[in-house]
């Protein structure tokens, strides 16, 4: 039984993760009209081979994170709205790189993008901690049983990590595509991150025993002496 759950679970992340590179792919490249366009490669490189070294490591040393990972089905109805609109920005954001390189609306220099691909790979390497500290991370909002408060390393810091190294991330995509007006369309994300965080912990006050406490002891949610 277990082998056969392990397949299932090797399967889906394979399939997803080929199809995360080919929807990326069509996103970026069509609207730029070439496969020529070298920001695009380089987003598709420092993108998807940390997703896969990070998903061969869960996969071997806790399947269970793994398939929480790619659990995408949120179940708060009040989160489906941010979901959407975090998918449109996605969407949006990566066209208009496409396009922005094919008419050469803004130039930025090349400079700017291998900057921020060293601090999208910073954000990872942060993700990567803060999925180390907390083995209860998934991708849609809810309280697992036998679900304890998280309150060392990273947490000591600020409430939600993983959405500081998400708000790190992605802010970076779209330099690292070379495009400033994509780096607009991101700016969404602080605001729906923001949102989905209240949501968030209204949840985890209600059902996590000792996150009201936890909230007392660390002040910051998302980046230290701001938010």
């Amino acid at each position: 039984m277990m082998v056969i759950m392990s397949l299932k679970l090797f399967l889906e992340a394979i399939i997803k993760f080929l199809f995360g590179i080919v929807l990326v792919g069509l996103l970026i490249f069509l609207p730029a009209g070439t496969l020529s366009y070298f920001n695009g490669w380089l987003f598709m490189g420092v993108l998807f081979i940390p997703m896969l070294i990070a998903g061969i490591i869960m996969m071997i040393k806790n399947p269970k994170l793994l398939a929480n990972r790619l659990d995408a089905k949120e179940k708060q109805k009040d989160q489906n709205i941010v979901i959407k609109l975090s998918g449109l920005m996605f969407v949006a954001g990566f066209i208009v790189a496409g396009l922005d390189y094919r008419f050469k609306w803004i130039v930025i220099s090349p400079i700017v993008s291998y900057v921020f691909s060293l601090i999208f790979l910073l954000g990872y390497v942060l993700w990567a901690i803060v999925l180390k500290q907390n083995t209860y991370l998934s991708r849609n909002i809810k309280v697992e049983e036998g679900q304890k408060v998280v309150s060392t390393g990273l947490y000591k810091v600020v409430r939600h990590p993983m959405y500081t190294a998400t708000l790190v991330v992605f802010l970076s995509m779209p330099l690292i595509l070379g495009s400033l007006i994509s780096f607009f369309i991101f700016l969404l994300y602080p605001i729906l991150i923001i949102i989905r965080i209240i949501g968030e912990e209204k949840l985890l006050e209600k059902e996590l025993e000792g996150y009201i406490e936890y909230k007392k002891k660390v002040k910051y949610r998302l980046i230290p002496f701001i938010w």
